[in-house]
């Protein structure tokens, strides 16, 4: 199996919408409620535009489909799709001072544990390194930790991600020297 990744564009937006759904509903549920499941695609996961804009955010093909999506960023924020923005501007970092962002990563849930993953997280390191920076940093879903620890990302502390009418999905802050 051929697995090839490249930069996101604005016209793979409609696709990544979709597979971030399945991706979520799909994986996620071993680890949260449904509800929680809904209220995070509701509130908090999705794309991030800017990073498609900054050229940050990377998908896997195969076989003529997207099968994965995630990226980096140079940015202050550490997650939370478009729907997550109050028109406020996104700082940028600083390389060798500040931590690039690990984010919105999500796997087709038929082509999970197949690689995908490790394959846009080394992709994204290469190109947050290439831009100078040494440190990595994240907040990793319960699903979404053992493939990062995998990839040699450390657990900080423990982290819930806030969701209206006071509820949280529990998560970890990770972080990684490039």
């Amino acid at each position: 199996m051929t697995i090839t990744v490249r930069l996101a564009v604005p016209e793979d937006v409609t696709v990544l919408e979709g597979l971030i759904a399945a991706s979520v509903r799909a994986l996620s549920r071993s680890y949260y409620v449904s509800r929680q499941i809904e209220s995070a695609l509701t509130h908090v996961f999705g794309i991030d535009s800017q990073l498609i804009l900054d050229q940050t955010y990377f998908v896997a093909e195969t076989l003529g489909q997207i099968v994965g999506c995630g990226g980096w960023s140079k940015r202050r924020t550490l997650f939370g799709g478009d729907q997550t923005k109050l028109d406020s501007v996104d700082d940028l970092l600083t390389p060798g001072t500040d931590g690039a962002r690990v984010r919105a990563f999500y796997v087709h849930p038929d082509w999970s544990r197949k690689g995908i993953g490790s394959r846009i997280i080394e992709a994204c390191e290469n190109a947050a390194r290439e831009a100078g920076f040494t440190k990595l940093e994240l907040i990793a879903t319960l699903p979404g930790e053992p493939l990062y620890s995998a990839r040699g990302y450390k657990i900080v502390e423990p982290y819930e991600i806030p969701l209206p009418a006071g509820e949280s999905l529990p998560a970890f802050r990770m972080e990684k020297l490039i």
